[in-house]
């Protein structure tokens, strides 16, 4: 029986997993760096703290802001109808060669690394002009994400709960590109270095962080249908958690009208807002989710990795945002807090990635290697965050490694082993999906259409 050929929409969703895995790579590879730089008795083999900052930015902005904006592609394609498909491909052109000029940057230029929160960079004009025309490319893909973005109709069901998930992911992206915009225009002139990007990134980022989390819930929900679990939500209830984790995302351009940008007030609001507002859905929604997997049924062979996967995503999640209440101070508690929430949305992508593939026309990921990934991953990951918050309360500060990380005591050494013995297993977890997203993609099976329907 001949093969049928890939719709024009599967083939642009594929072009984004290709980025999406490109991304995860390239942040391996910059990890292992990093782990061994702040691993007691290797760590003395890195004698220059700038070789660590530069692997950490490229680390995150890889790992953190291309692998979730290249999967929200994947989604925002597969959820949209057929329409600007050459927008989409104008977008994903833009993100990847924005992606390879941040990743050449290191090589090419010595520009100073800046550690500025949510996206940190290295001030130099390669990366830079990567990093612009990497936000071209997102800014691209959002305005597709919304002009195709489906219908939910008068009588919502499960599949209509997803798809309003995602446009309103769509929208808080939207809004994040608005106030890093804003905050470029409203920036004072006498401001450089740290400084400068702290207050740029500041307000987009903190509302980026609502667009991964309603990214996360819709592939939570995700996940537990394809498992066969039921949670405890009606479609109409799913779509007002949507909307309430939404809701908190308009006070933003209010917080950019009330006070100046490099204002202290401005830092605070940005900061309550994603405490307060961006926990009220979280509860309702773990809840609900945790609920179904402890109620779901014996998981088959092709359910096993979505079922680790999911478990894993709510572990490191909560787990990431109960250390965000026991942060004092400026040290390596706050990566524990981040490095939780962040690999819990990774793991829903890495599953809901496992479950799309069969529908883009690729085998199921399945058998020992596809189920132990997520166990691997979520546990190396669990481990790296439990060492971060013990070193954390011995005061190991934050961003610094090598000659700088001073180690006092056989605690303190204990606790930093651990987070490198954990960062390494994740790493290898990390590795391990790439392998197994590989192997399901050299036996093609086609299936039914990708949209949640």
């Amino acid at each position: 029986m001949p093969t049928p050929s890939r719709s024009a929409r599967d083939a642009l969703a594929l072009g984004w997993l290709w980025l999406a895995l490109a991304a995860l790579i390239g942040a391996g590879l910059f990890s292992v760096l990093l782990v061994l730089s702040r691993t007691p008795y290797v760590k003395d083999a890195f004698r220059f703290a700038d070789f660590f900052r530069v692997a950490l930015i490229v680390h995150v902005d890889l790992s953190v802001l291309v692998w979730f904006a290249a999967f929200a592609g994947i989604l925002w394609t597969l959820n949209g109808s057929a329409r600007l498909l050459e927008a989409g491909w104008g977008a994903l052109a833009l993100c990847a060669v924005g992606t390879l000029l941040m990743c050449a940057a290191p090589f090419l230029e010595a520009a100073p690394p800046v550690m500025s929160n949510y996206v940190p960079v290295l001030d130099g004009k390669i990366f830079l002009a990567g990093l612009l025309v990497f936000a071209a490319g997102c800014a691209l893909l959002v305005l597709r994400a919304l002009f195709a973005a489906p219908r939910v109709g008068k009588r919502p069901d499960g599949a209509a709960a997803l798809r309003f998930g995602l446009n309103a992911a769509a929208v808080s992206a939207a809004v994040a590109l608005m106030a890093f915009a804003w905050s470029w225009f409203a920036l004072p002139s006498g401001l450089d270095g740290k400084a400068y990007y702290e207050v740029l990134f500041w307000g987009g980022g903190h509302v980026l962080q609502f667009t991964w989390t309603l990214l996360m819930f819709a592939a939570w929900l995700w996940l537990a249908e394809a498992i066969g679990a039921r949670a405890p939500l009606s479609p109409r209830i799913a779509i007002l958690l949507f909307g309430i984790g939404l809701a908190s995302v308009f006070a933003t351009p209010v917080l950019y009208l009330a006070y100046d940008v490099v204002s202290v007030e401005h830092y605070r609001m940005q900061t309550w807002l994603m405490r307060i507002g961006g926990g009220l859905a979280i509860v309702p929604f773990a809840a609900a989710v945790a609920w179904a997997l402890a109620t779901a049924p014996r998981p088959g062979p092709a359910a096993r990795p979505l079922r680790a996967a999911l478990a894993w995503s709510l572990l490191l999640f909560g787990a990431g945002g109960l250390i965000g209440l026991a942060i004092q101070g400026s040290n390596v508690k706050i990566p524990a807090h981040y490095h939780g929430s962040i690999v819990g949305v990774t793991l829903a992508f890495m599953g809901l990635a496992y479950h799309l593939l069969p529908q883009m026309g690729y085998a199921a990921p399945q058998g020992r290697l596809a189920t132990l990934q997520p166990w691997l991953y979520g546990a190396g990951q669990l481990a790296h965050v439990l060492g971060l918050l013990w070193s954390g309360g011995y005061g190991v500060q934050r961003k610094v490694a090598g000659a700088e990380q001073v180690l006092r005591g056989a605690e303190q050494v204990a606790a930093m082993g651990l987070m490198g013995l954990g960062g390494l297993a994740a790493v290898a977890g990390g590795f391990l999906f790439i392998v197994v997203v590989m192997r399901a993609m050299v036996a093609p099976q086609w299936t039914s259409s990708t949209s949640p329907s």
